[in-house]
Protein backbone atom coordinates (compact mmCIF):
# COMPACT_ATOMS: atom_id res chain seq x y z
CA UNK A 1 0.00 0.00 0.00
CA UNK A 2 1.35 3.19 -1.15
CA UNK A 3 -1.09 5.23 1.62
CA UNK A 4 0.55 5.33 4.94
CA UNK A 5 3.84 6.67 2.75
CA UNK A 6 1.49 9.40 0.91
CA UNK A 7 0.18 10.38 4.39
CA UNK A 8 3.22 10.32 6.36
CA UNK A 9 4.40 13.09 3.52
CA UNK A 10 1.94 15.71 3.22
CA UNK A 11 0.46 15.34 6.99
CA UNK A 12 2.70 18.25 8.13
CA UNK A 13 1.22 20.92 5.95
CA UNK A 14 -2.59 20.45 7.55
CA UNK A 15 -1.21 19.25 11.34
CA UNK A 16 -2.31 15.91 10.32
CA UNK A 17 -5.70 16.48 9.21
CA UNK A 18 -5.08 14.35 6.25
CA UNK A 19 -8.32 11.45 5.72
CA UNK A 20 -9.03 8.84 3.27
CA UNK A 21 -12.51 9.18 1.13
CA UNK A 22 -13.87 11.83 3.61
CA UNK A 23 -13.26 14.13 6.12
CA UNK A 24 -15.16 13.46 9.47
CA UNK A 25 -17.96 16.09 10.45
CA UNK A 26 -16.57 19.39 11.65
CA UNK A 27 -13.05 18.94 11.02
CA UNK A 28 -10.54 22.22 10.91
CA UNK A 29 -9.43 23.83 7.73
CA UNK A 30 -7.69 23.55 5.67
CA UNK A 31 -7.50 19.40 5.48
CA UNK A 32 -6.66 16.88 2.74
CA UNK A 33 -8.58 13.65 1.32
CA UNK A 34 -7.55 11.31 -0.29
CA UNK A 35 -8.89 8.09 -2.52
CA UNK A 36 -7.82 5.92 -4.75
CA UNK A 37 -9.48 6.30 -7.87
CA UNK A 38 -8.22 3.47 -10.62
CA UNK A 39 -4.50 3.09 -11.61
CA UNK A 40 -2.56 1.03 -14.42
CA UNK A 41 -3.52 -2.50 -14.72
CA UNK A 42 -0.23 -5.42 -15.25
CA UNK A 43 -0.55 -8.04 -17.42
CA UNK A 44 2.40 -10.73 -18.01
CA UNK A 45 2.94 -13.50 -20.15
CA UNK A 46 3.75 -15.72 -17.72
CA UNK A 47 0.19 -15.16 -15.92
CA UNK A 48 1.69 -15.22 -12.68
CA UNK A 49 1.80 -12.60 -10.06
CA UNK A 50 3.84 -9.45 -10.26
CA UNK A 51 5.68 -7.11 -7.39
CA UNK A 52 4.96 -3.75 -9.11
CA UNK A 53 1.52 -1.91 -8.27
CA UNK A 54 0.45 1.07 -9.60
CA UNK A 55 -2.15 3.27 -7.76
CA UNK A 56 -3.76 6.86 -9.37
CA UNK A 57 -4.27 8.32 -6.06
CA UNK A 58 -6.50 11.95 -6.05
CA UNK A 59 -5.59 14.42 -3.62
CA UNK A 60 -8.02 16.66 -2.82
CA UNK A 61 -7.01 19.70 -0.58
CA UNK A 62 -9.89 21.92 1.36
CA UNK A 63 -9.19 25.54 2.58
CA UNK A 64 -10.80 28.48 3.71
CA UNK A 65 -9.59 30.58 0.32
CA UNK A 66 -8.52 29.64 -2.83
CA UNK A 67 -5.12 30.97 -2.63
CA UNK A 68 -4.84 28.66 0.39
CA UNK A 69 -6.49 25.70 -1.64
CA UNK A 70 -3.95 26.59 -4.25
CA UNK A 71 -0.65 26.90 -2.08
CA UNK A 72 -1.21 23.25 -0.61
CA UNK A 73 -2.13 21.67 -3.55
CA UNK A 74 1.62 22.77 -5.32
CA UNK A 75 2.93 21.89 -2.19
CA UNK A 76 1.49 18.46 -2.11
CA UNK A 77 3.02 17.98 -5.51
CA UNK A 78 6.14 19.45 -5.15
CA UNK A 79 6.63 16.76 -2.35
CA UNK A 80 5.17 13.89 -3.41
CA UNK A 81 7.08 14.40 -6.76
CA UNK A 82 10.42 14.83 -4.34
CA UNK A 83 9.88 12.47 -2.42
CA UNK A 84 7.46 9.45 -3.34
CA UNK A 85 8.63 10.33 -7.10
CA UNK A 86 5.28 10.42 -8.29
CA UNK A 87 4.40 10.81 -11.73
CA UNK A 88 1.60 14.28 -12.30
CA UNK A 89 -1.32 13.09 -14.15
CA UNK A 90 -2.73 16.51 -14.83
CA UNK A 91 -2.91 19.88 -13.59
CA UNK A 92 -4.58 20.81 -10.44
CA UNK A 93 -8.34 21.34 -10.78
CA UNK A 94 -10.08 24.27 -8.40
CA UNK A 95 -13.58 24.20 -6.98
CA UNK A 96 -15.85 25.96 -4.56
CA UNK A 97 -18.21 24.29 -2.27
CA UNK A 98 -21.43 26.37 -2.30
CA UNK A 99 -22.94 24.58 0.79
CA UNK A 100 -19.80 25.13 3.38
CA UNK A 101 -18.19 28.27 1.33
CA UNK A 102 -14.62 26.05 0.91
CA UNK A 103 -12.77 26.22 -1.89
CA UNK A 104 -10.83 23.31 -3.33
CA UNK A 105 -8.10 21.93 -5.34
CA UNK A 106 -7.76 18.40 -6.39
CA UNK A 107 -4.91 16.73 -8.39
CA UNK A 108 -4.48 13.22 -9.39
CA UNK A 109 -0.89 11.71 -9.04
CA UNK A 110 0.28 7.94 -10.17
CA UNK A 111 2.95 5.71 -8.16
CA UNK A 112 4.29 2.56 -8.26
CA UNK A 113 5.35 0.18 -5.36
Amino acid sequence: MIEPQIVSIISSLVAGRVYPDTAPPRVAFPYIVYQQVGGKAVNVLEAKPINKKNARIQIMVWAKTRSESTTLIRSIEDRLVTELRAYVEGASVSDFDFDSGLYGSRQDFSFWF
